[in-house]
């Protein structure tokens, strides 16, 4: 309430990774007569992500990653859900991976590799950003199966019910509100869907656009190619 105070000088300044929180104290705020002015960040680019984690390596006396490791999962985050937290879970639990190898097999193992910093981590990469895709394409399946009666759009919130009554039908669960809105950010800035304009992620319009048999054709293409990898 400081800054509701006749001649004051306070400014407040909010951070916060929810993107719905000033959507949920907007009320509170609005009767003090201190609706904020909202400013949305764009999410990491993939060469964002690099320097940023070049940047925290840089302080260690060794090298930690190989540059195609840090690039890799780089790629993965930014094709996925853009988001730095999953790149720093990703690269930790590619460490705990080794260091659990190296507690199992220290009598064995010649440690000029992890010296070297040769660590794999396309076992947990794929692992991790698999299930984020496998995600988007539920999402692109119930946008599929939500048109399909007519309709040209309709709210981000109404996908996400549809969304949810897939996963239902499936051994899949489904991920939670806030990821789901950063998934369907992805998906527009790919040109699967557009996101119309509003204060709420989940009040914006949202629309398919690419035919469903696009989508039908693309699945069935990599259902094949994952066979024939089997």
């Amino acid at each position: 309430m400081l800054i509701t105070f006749p001649f004051s000088k306070c400014i407040l300044i909010g951070i916060a990774n929810a993107i719905d929180l000033s959507d949920r104290f907007l009320p509170r705020l609005q009767l003090m007569n201190c609706k904020p002015l909202v400013i949305t960040f764009r999410a990491y680019s993939k060469d964002q992500i690099i320097i940023i984690l070049q940047e925290r390596l840089m302080a260690l006396p060794y090298i930690v990653f190989q540059p195609r490791a840090l690039e890799l999962c780089a790629r993965k985050v930014a094709a996925a859900s853009r988001d730095m937290r999953k790149v720093l879970s990703v690269f930790r639990s590619a460490i705990e991976m080794l260091e659990a190898e190296l507690r199992e097999s220290a009598s064995r193992m010649n440690l000029t590799s992890a010296e070297k910093g040769l660590f794999d981590l396309q076992a947990v990469a794929f692992e991790f950003f698999n299930s984020q895709v496998r995600h988007q394409v539920i999402i692109l399946c119930s946008a599929v199966k939500f048109f399909r009666g007519g309709k040209k759009n309709t709210t981000v919130g109404e996908l996400n019910k549809s969304y949810m009554d897939v996963c239902k039908t499936s051994p899949i669960p489904p991920v939670g509100t806030l990821e789901f809105f950063s998934m369907c950010r992805v998906l527009h800035d790919q040109g699967f869907l557009k996101l119309g304009q509003s204060r709420e992620d989940k009040s914006k319009r949202v629309t398919l656009k690419v035919d469903e048999s696009d989508i039908t054709f693309a699945l069935q293409l990599c259902c094949t190619n994952t066979k024939h990898k089997g």
